[in-house]
C-alpha cells in the first residue's frame, strides 16, 4: 500500500524548488551576485570581469579578512557602504 502526499504539500515542495532555481536564474551568464551593506546588505548582481580589478580585489580582502570563508548570508559579502560600492563599480563599468 502506497502513502499519498497530499495535493498541498506537495505543491509547496515544488514551490521551493521553483524558488530556489528562479534566485540561480536571475543571476545571467559572466555575472555574480555580492551583498553589500554595513548594516542593512543590498544584492547586486555585477559581471564577473571585475575580480580582475585591483580595486575590487581589494574589496575582496577586506571580506576575507572580516567574514572569512564562512559568512552566514551564503554568499559574497562585501562590507562597505552601498555609495562606495556603487561609485566602484561605476568607474569600473567605464574601464
Amino acid at each position: 500500500m502506497a502513502i499519498r502526499m497530499p495535493h498541498i504539500l506537495r505543491r509547496a515542495s515544488s514551490l521551493k524548488a521553483n524558488q530556489a532555481a528562479s534566485a540561480a536564474v536571475d543571476v545571467p551568464k559572466g555575472h555574480f551576485a555580492v551583498y553589500v551593506g554595513e548594516s542593512e546588505k543590498k544584492r547586486f548582481v555585477i559581471p564577473i570581469s571585475y575580480l580582475n580589478q585591483p580595486s575590487f580585489q581589494d574589496l575582496l580582502s577586506q571580506s576575507e579578512e572580516e567574514f572569512g570563508f564562512d559568512h552566514p548570508m551564503g554568499g559574497l559579502t562585501i562590507p562597505c557602504s552601498e555609495d562606495i560600492f556603487i561609485d566602484l563599480t561605476f568607474r569600473l563599468g567605464g574601464s
